[in-house]
């Protein structure tokens, strides 16, 4: 019997290092988990407004597109590379870069993000099957999207990589389809002329679609820490940067167009399932079960967070694959309460504080990438990640939380969120850089900070000696 083989169908690892005999998958398994994963109604969406709010043309917009997930797929993808060689989830790893109490305020963000994605996602597919099937309420349609995902979720790594297998053939022929059906049935006057350039809304969806990849950050590793060691960092991140790129950028893309091939003023989705006539219904249920799909992968690092958190505190407990399962319907049931007992703005207020929260990942994506492409070069001391006292990497690291601290405040100025606008973005139409002023300024300056340290310094050494002998 074969390693593969002989993977249970739940998986039973949570938050511990994946030994390498239970490692298992191709590393063209990520190509088609994020290539699937990212043909949705959220990014559709999200991708129409280049031209619906930053009014740019068709070309313009697709440019924007392209270069902001050209330019932030790069970062996703080094975070995803470092799976195979950590063999241990995305968050639990930023114990190595501030400590393991330190590194408790991103791991609570990453949480709440999850949260309010899977919460708002689960209200889109009740509304995208309530669309479908007028007889089904939205509250029924919330719970069989909130089901749907939590079976999947609960399942775990396996069945995610194998749904998105199929989602990439499924998904992927079906927006070929709607691209030529709308491409040949344009119901506007104005399809190629409506808007213009304009420099604020040009690197305002260039930051949209950028923010987009980096927003996938905290989590991309956790779905390539089963792979084979030896697969090699080249390969992990040319599949995922390719299936995560190319993915985003044709639902975004696809979103433009459908909003422009449609008479002006229209609701995206509402312009979807009229852009794509005939085969709109047909879209609306691949929509439908890629929403289903892909929020599985917000609940399953909801509860990665959760019990990294926990275990924080309570270091005796060993998490498994049931614990998984018992907080997976925690987190999905509390998300149903509050999804079918809130109002549509409060969903949306909860959603807008959420993509706030991404002003504070950008720092620790930095510390994060520079700490082991430039310091560490992929040599930690996994068993002192685990330690209650976050072993030779103690429980703070002040250049980390110095650097992290710094990399927001200089954001500030440069921010575009619901919750804030910042002096430099209201002076350039709304254009939101902080994320490229958060990575120009926080990576050197870590850099900097951890190699003048030189109990930093022998903490490195001690570790790769570990590593080496591991």
């Amino acid at each position: 019997m074969t390693t593969a083989t002989a993977t249970p169908l739940i998986e039973k690892h949570t938050i511990g290092y994946v030994p390498l005999e239970d490692r298992h998958g191709k590393v063209r398994d990520l190509f088609t988990l994020w290539f699937g994963g990212n043909i949705a109604p959220l990014p559709i969406v999200t991708g129409a407004l280049g031209v619906q709010l930053f009014h740019l043309n068709l070309l313009w917009g697709i440019v924007a597109i392209v270069v902001g997930h050209l330019v932030g797929g790069v970062l996703m993808a080094l975070h995803s590379a470092q799976g195979p060689q950590m063999g241990i989830p995305q968050m639990i790893q930023s114990r190595a870069q501030f400590g393991s109490l330190g590194a408790l305020l991103v791991v609570v963000i990453a949480g709440v993000m999850y949260i309010g994605f899977f919460a708002s996602n689960i209200v889109l597919a009740g509304k995208s099957l309530h669309g479908v099937a007028d007889s089904v309420p939205l509250p029924v349609g919330i719970i069989v999207g909130a089901l749907g995902s939590g079976i999947i979720g609960i399942i775990g790594y396996r069945f995610i990589h194998v749904l998105n297998r199929i989602g990439t053939w499924v998904l992927g022929i079906g927006i070929v389809l709607g691209f030529g059906y709308i491409l040949t049935h344009v119901q506007s006057d104005d399809f190629l002329t409506r808007g213009g350039f304009n420099i604020s809304g040009w690197l305002a969806t260039v930051s949209l679609a950028a923010l987009w990849q980096i927003a996938f950050a905290p989590y991309v590793s956790d779905y390539s820490r089963y792979l084979p060691k030896d697969v090699g960092v080249g390969a992990t991140f040319w599949a995922t940067y390719l299936g995560s790129a190319l993915g985003s950028t044709l639902s975004f893309v696809f979103g433009a167009m459908a909003v422009l091939a449609v008479p002006a003023g229209m609701d995206t989705m509402d312009a979807v399932k009229l852009a794509t006539g005939a085969i709109g219904p047909l879209m609306l249920v691949l929509f439908l079960l890629s929403v289903i799909s892909h929020n599985a992968l917000n609940l399953y690092g909801a509860v990665l967070s959760l019990i990294t958190l926990l275990q924080t505190f309570a270091h005796r407990w060993i998490p498994t694959g049931k614990s998984r399962a018992v907080l997976s319907l925690v987190v999905l049931s509390g998300c149903c309460v509050a999804a079918i007992g809130a109002s549509a703005d409060f969903i949306g207020h909860f959603v807008d504080m959420v993509l706030a929260l991404l002003v504070v990942l950008v720092p620790w994506t930095a510390i994060n990438l520079i700490d082991f492409y430039a310091i560490h070069r992929g040599q930690y001391d996994i068993d002192s990640i685990f330690r209650v006292d976050g072993g030779i990497y103690g429980r703070y690291n002040p250049q980390a939380l110095l650097a992290y601290a710094i990399g927001i405040l200089v954001q500030i100025p440069f921010m575009n969120t619901p919750l804030y606008v910042g002096s430099v973005s209201a002076h350039i139409n709304g254009a939101d850089l902080s994320w490229l002023v958060g990575l120009v300024v926080t990576s050197p300056l870590y850099f900097w900070l951890a190699s003048r340290d030189s109990a930093y310094r022998r903490r490195l050494r001690q570790g790769q000696m570990t590593a080496a002998h591991a």
